[in-house]
């Protein structure tokens, strides 16, 4: 008779699914991490705006879309951490600098992973490893609290383990902080700690470990509005300056606040009063 220790395994590796085949990335140019089961699926269409519409972004803009360029031409490039205000556009950066980008390097794909799927990531990327497409792997909101261990499967990509960075991927982030932590947190654990200069300097050095970090900063008044005029002129609304600038700054006195995101939401109520589709 067997080993128990044997037939148990044995039954276990008839119950557990196989490693999911790599998809036909022809199909799409954006795909989602999704687990249990292991999967990469197409998206048909990736929700952007044109890199023209990002308004106030200038020089994050041009450093990212340098870096992309290089990354798809198959140069070295940075990962990147794109942190700073709410509603400034990092995600939309990312996305509409990857859509500028393919229309003369179709082999670029976007792929986004959750922030919980981290630990996966290893599994990700054992799938694109190896493949001739170039992939900006893609986590929106990248944060962490004191007890999240999930950084750790983070520095499978930034700094790859043994066997390295796939050449073919590149890492961009978004993140309201720029340590991934909040200051309190980082102050708390390093006035409790039986060796303060080290309770959180792993995870505070995480950040460090991208090449680039792009700062967004809150947009002014006359930004917000050039945005917004962006937009009706995108999209064919029509309406005065005068009106325009009455009708969004008391929206965004609603609101208690001024972003990207506040434009895009006036612009969206302005563009149905109008009879506009977007």
């Amino acid at each position: 008779m067997s080993d128990p220790l044997e037939r148990i395994a044995a039954a276990l590796d008839r119950i557990a699914p196989p490693p999911a085949p790599a998809p036909d990335f022809s199909v799409a140019s954006g795909f989602v991490w999704h687990v249990e089961p292991d999967r990469l699926a197409p998206v048909s269409t990736v929700n952007r705006v044109a890199l023209p519409l990002l308004v106030g972004i200038d020089r994050a803009r041009d450093t990212l879309l340098a870096n992309t360029r290089r990354f798809a031409a198959g140069l070295p490039a940075n990962n990147a951490l794109l942190w700073g205000a709410r509603g400034m556009g990092k995600s939309s950066l990312v996305k509409a600098i990857h859509g500028a980008v393919e229309v003369d390097h179709p082999g670029l794909k976007l792929i986004e992973i959750q922030r919980e799927d981290l630990p996966s990531i290893g599994r990700c990327l054992a799938l694109l490893r190896g493949r001739t497409e170039r992939f900006v792997l893609f986590c929106d909101d990248l944060s962490f609290s004191h007890d999240d261990a999930h950084y750790k499967s983070l520095k499978a990509v930034l700094d790859g383990g043994i066997e390295g960075r796939p050449d073919n991927v590149v890492l961009y982030a978004t993140s309201n902080r720029r340590h991934l932590m909040p200051r309190d947190m980082i102050e708390n654990e390093r006035s409790s700690a039986i060796s303060p200069s080290e309770a959180v300097e792993e995870k505070v050095s995480l950040s460090d470990r991208f090449g680039l970090w792009l700062g967004f900063h809150p947009c002014d008044q006359d930004e917000y509005l050039a945005m917004i005029r962006g937009y009706c002129d995108a999209y064919g609304v029509r309406i005065d300056d005068a009106t325009l600038r009455a009708e969004a700054v008391e929206w965004q006195a609603t609101r208690g606040a001024r972003s990207g995101r506040v434009a895009w939401q006036f612009f969206t109520d302005l563009a149905g009063r109008h009879g506009v589709a977007i």
